[in-house]
Order: C-alpha cells, then sequence, then structure tokens
C-alpha cells in the first residue's frame, strides 16, 4: 500500500490561510499526502501582503527533484510561481517527470485587481505552461486577463474559455466567484465546449482569505484519490462549500480570515 500524493508548488503565506499553507492543510483534510515546493516567501496577514521575496530558481529546481526522484506524486497543483525564471524552471521539470495530472491555478490577478507578476512572465507562463496543464482554474480577473475578453455573460464566459484553451490544457474551470450576475456558479470547458456547471451558495462572511488556492488543492487531492475529473470538481466544491459555511463566523485576525479547512477532516488514505 501507498498513500495518495499530491504536489503543490507555490507561494508561502505566513497567515496560514492561502498558498502553500492552505494547500497542504486542504490536500491533508481530504486523506491525501501533500509535499510541497515553495517559490516565494511573503509575509502577509488577513489585512494583506507586506513584502514578499522569491526563492532562488535553483532551490526551486532542487526541491522538484527531491520530491520527484523519491515520492512521485501523481498530481501536481500550482499556484503562485513569482517569476519568469522560475516559471521556466516549472516547466522544464513538469516536461521532465510527467505527471498524470497539473492542476494551475495561475495565480496573476489579486482579488482588488492588482497584477501580481510581470507581464513577461504571464506570457512564458501562457505560452510554456498552459500546454502542460491538465486544467487551468482562473478567477474572473485572471480569465479575463489571458483571453482579453471581458466577461458579462454566458456568452461571453465561453469565447473567454475558448480563447483560454487555445492557449492550452485540457480543461478550463472558470470560476464565478466574482461575478456579480452569475454568482457561486463555475464553468468547466474542454475543446468541445461547455462540460458542465457547478453552482454554489453564497455565504456571508469575510473569511474568504485562500479560497482560489483551496478549490484547486482540493481538486488536485480528489484526483490523487482517483475521481474522474468532473467527480473531483465536483467534491471539491462542495468541499469549499462546507469550508466557508462552516468557518463563516469565526474571527481569525482583523481583516479577511481564511476558511475552516477542518470542518471534517479524513484519515489519511492509502491506495
Amino acid at each position: 500500500m501507498k498513500y495518495p500524493v499530491a504536489l503543490t508548488i507555490a507561494g508561502s503565506d505566513s497567515s496560514g490561510g492561502a498558498g502553500i499553507q492552505a494547500d497542504i492543510k486542504t490536500m491533508s483534510a481530504i486523506g491525501v499526502y501533500s509535499a510541497s515546493v515553495i517559490t516565494a516567501i511573503t509575509s502577509q496577514n488577513t489585512l494583506g501582503v507586506y513584502s514578499i521575496q522569491g526563492i532562488t530558481p535553483e532551490i526551486v529546481s532542487d526541491q522538484i527533484d527531491a520530491v520527484f526522484t523519491d515520492i512521485f506524486p501523481s498530481v501536481v497543483k500550482i499556484g503562485m510561481l513569482y517569476s519568469k525564471d522560475i516559471i521556466e524552471v516549472v516547466v522544464k521539470k513538469l516536461s521532465l517527470y510527467k505527471p498524470e495530472y497539473v492542476v494551475l491555478d495561475p495565480v496573476m490577478i489579486s482579488t482588488s485587481g492588482r497584477q501580481l507578476i510581470s507581464s513577461d512572465a504571464i506570457q512564458v507562463m501562457e505560452e510554456n505552461l498552459f500546454p502542460l496543464a491538465t486544467i487551468i482554474t482562473p478567477n474572473r480577473a485572471e480569465a479575463e486577463c489571458i483571453s482579453e475578453i471581458k466577461m458579462q455573460d454566458i456568452n461571453s464566459i465561453e469565447a473567454a474559455a475558448t480563447k483560454i484553451l487555445d492557449k492550452g490544457g485540457k480543461y478550463v474551470l472558470i470560476k464565478g466567484g466574482h461575478f456579480d450576475n452569475i454568482s457561486m456558479t463555475d464553468y468547466l470547458y474542454d475543446r468541445d465546449g461547455l462540460v458542465r456547471c457547478y453552482k454554489g451558495n453564497f455565504v456571508n462572511t469575510k473569511n474568504t482569505h485562500g479560497t482560489g488556492c483551496t478549490f484547486s488543492s482540493a481538486i488536485a487531492a480528489y484526483l490523487a484519490l482517483g475521481n474522474k475529473m468532473t467527480d473531483s470538481i465536483f467534491l471539491a466544491k462542495q468541499y469549499l462549500q462546507n469550508a466557508l459555511e462552516t468557518g463563516a463566523d469565526i474571527k481569525i485576525g482583523k481583516g479577511y480570515g481564511p476558511v475552516n479547512h477542518f470542518f471534517n477532516p479524513e484519515k489519511l488514505k492509502t491506495v
């Protein structure tokens, strides 16, 4: 027997609500063994990000080698990659090791609309990393940035998804949490069009820090357990819904707190 293993490649969040910390919490709560590769260290809390320092590409490369040459995860979840050089390292290593699934959360635009990585890094991500992804999971701002299409209705969402898939990926999941008129519905597309809609319920809470990281990590975890892509997204959506609802009234920090990752944790599973 062995543990199902998922690897997260992302930045560290000192407040524990997003990034590597949220990824490990999510995967662990679902019963999956989580390995990690840290791309950047951030000084942040529930009020915002204060400073950030990237990890050298050489150390990122060594971390990936250390995991794959020993544990070899079946699924890789990718979050914030910080720089063009780090993206190029990740592309090189994924091309070498060829994991079964790559869940790419293209962290480039914050909820407030701030661009988090440079324009040349975005270009390298689109040209070189997108083709290696099994699924790409942008939020509204990221999908609009990648597709250069303003999404206002189902037709424009489909147009944006088609343009993103032209750049790579087997699936694109456009997350609907930031739509005013199509609230909490996520749209999964493949190259043949709309595959499935995933509807959720609005939760009135400030504790939304790290929801994107949590959702994509949950998808990766359920894939590692052997579920199909459509089922993994459905289960991940349920997990995030429960994490939001059970953590809605909890007070952690003075700003936007985290979701409740451990509302009903599973034991570490074997396969």
